[in-house]
């Protein structure tokens, strides 16, 4: 904020204490002594407290007063790209007679009567960013999910058709390549985002309602916002930077021209900036990257312990100064929190000498670290303070899932099933420790259906019977019992249902 507000008229400027008549009749007295005009804003300047901070220079030459964000646009904006996509959809062509609220009361949106489907291309725009010379090129997964054709567009017009190499629902991004043939693209260097601080300068770049490549600048708003629901792996950069619908999967650009988040999301109620958005730092981006290019497959450091955020009713009960980071809850035995030394009670501060609020910023912390590796962790046990290595290992995937869809004249007919094992919980994205099987998917209009089934949900128990693994349901469904007695888990409640 400028160090000076405005009440009224121009006698009502405030600056750092000093009214504009004072700084008129301090001029006038200077400038009798015959100043230099750098020289004279210096001293003014000096004499009034608070305007300028220590590290601050004070521009002493008209090349400094004109200072531009142009030099940085013209080396990063040239590796920013516009992403066109086509997607066949299936629509039904129904009167629109149907479209009235009585008929969907009693058939919802799928009649049984009415004109066959008939195909439809849905074109789409977004953005996205060279990183590599060669043609690899990173956006949100938003953006091209689903896409039958994919055509990059460079900033001088090139167009090439892309595939895609790697796509993460999870955090949101995909990693496309196009072919240059032979020829060097533009890209931008990955910087680091774990560097950024509240208040530092950025551009966001991009292809804002598709009008072309735009730049709008703006400030980093705040760090490590987890709170956004539009990806698992939430840490968010936010920034007032103008981000509008086709700015997704834009570059935010910092000073020194390199590339420090990947533009995802805006808070929007009218679908336009209100100076709002959200980015993926490019940290996590760099790490989804190399797995697309070595041909990894994209595992993700294994927790194996489970934890909440330390609110302030636990910080003060637990003696702390401040509500932070995340207490440990309880420990998968043979896990790596256990080989790091972790005991429940523990209240993990930071990873790397970077604070973590909650869990999704500890599993963030995690995620953009390779597997093999080990990392340090500070904890807080019993009011004292110590340092953890804590390995970076695959989650297990012990029991194998065993994926099988059922079949057959019983009440689970059409319902997906799997083995819940640690490697299958962090792949879902489930909280906890869950343990048994889960339901994957449910065939419509199947008996599982029917039943009430939905993916996510969990076969606790049939006909008096626990289930902890899908050779137990096999078991139970080739004997055709009579009565079906079934409890199942969702959420933190059981459901009971009986069918016979």
């Amino acid at each position: 904020m400028p160090p000076f507000r405005r009440d009224g008229p121009v006698s009502g400027f405030l600056w750092s204490g000093l009214s504009v008549p004072k700084l008129m009749d301090m001029y006038s007295t200077i400038s009798r002594i015959r100043l230099s005009s750098a020289a004279l804003v210096s001293f003014i300047l000096a004499l009034t407290p608070g305007a300028v901070s220590a590290d601050t220079a004070v521009p002493g030459s008209r090349e400094q007063i004109t200072l531009s964000f142009a030099p940085v646009v013209r080396s990063t904006a040239p590796a920013v790209v516009n992403i066109y996509t086509k997607k066949t959809v299936q629509q039904r062509s129904i009167s629109p007679l149907f479209d009235d609220p009585f008929f969907k009361r009693f058939f919802g949106d799928e009649f049984p009567f009415g004109g066959a489907p008939r195909e439809r291309v849905q074109n789409s725009l977004g953005s996205g960013v060279l990183v590599r010379a060669d043609g690899v090129v990173v956006t949100n997964n938003h953006v091209i999910e689903g896409a039958d054709e994919i055509t990059v567009i460079l900033s001088d017009r090139r167009e090439f058709e892309a595939e895609i190499v790697l796509a993460d629902t999870r955090t949101d991004l995909a990693v496309l390549r196009i072919q240059p043939d032979g020829a060097d693209l533009p890209a931008v260097e990955f910087g680091d985002s774990d560097g950024l601080q509240v208040g530092d300068l950025v551009l966001a770049i991009g292809n804002p309602f598709g009008v072309g490549q735009t730049v709008t600048s703006g400030i980093v708003s705040a760090l490590a916002r987890t709170r956004v629901g539009v990806a698992d792996y939430r840490s968010f950069i936010q920034t007032d930077a103008a981000i509008n619908p086709g700015n997704s999967g834009g570059a935010l650009v910092a000073m020194d021209g390199r590339l420090v988040g990947i533009n995802t999301a805006i808070f929007s109620k009218s679908g336009g900036s209100l100076g709002i958005g959200f980015a993926v730092p490019s940290n996590m981006v760099r790490a989804i990257v190399d797995s697309a290019i070595e041909g990894r497959a994209l595992v993700r450091p294994w927790l194996g312990f489970d934890g909440r955020a330390v609110t302030a009713e636990l910080a003060q009960a637990m003696g702390m100064r401040r509500p932070v980071g995340v207490i440990v809850e309880d420990v998968y035995r043979g896990g790596p929190a256990e080989d790091a030394g972790l005991r429940p009670g523990d209240v993990v501060v930071s990873v790397a000498g970077q604070d973590v609020e909650d869990l999704q910023a500890l599993r963030f912390r995690l995620a953009t670290r390779r597997i093999g590796e080990s990392v340090q962790m500070t904890v807080l046990r019993r009011k004292v303070q110590r340092s953890v290595r804590f390995p970076l290992v695959a989650p297990p995937e012990d029991p194998p899932r065993n994926e099988t869809l059922l079949n057959g004249d019983q009440p689970l007919a059409g319902a997906r099933i799997a083995n819940l094992s640690p490697a299958l919980v962090e792949e879902l994205g489930l909280k906890g420790q869950p343990r048994g099987v889960i339901v994957l998917g449910v065939v419509r209009r199947s008996q599982a259906a029917r039943l009430g089934l939905r993916p996510g949900d969990t076969l606790a128990a049939i006909n008096g019977g626990d289930i902890a693994l899908v050779r137990d349901v096999t078991k139970i469904i080739s004997k055709r019992p009579a009565t079906w007695r079934i409890a199942i888990r969702r959420g933190d409640r059981i459901l009971k249902v009986e069918v016979r």
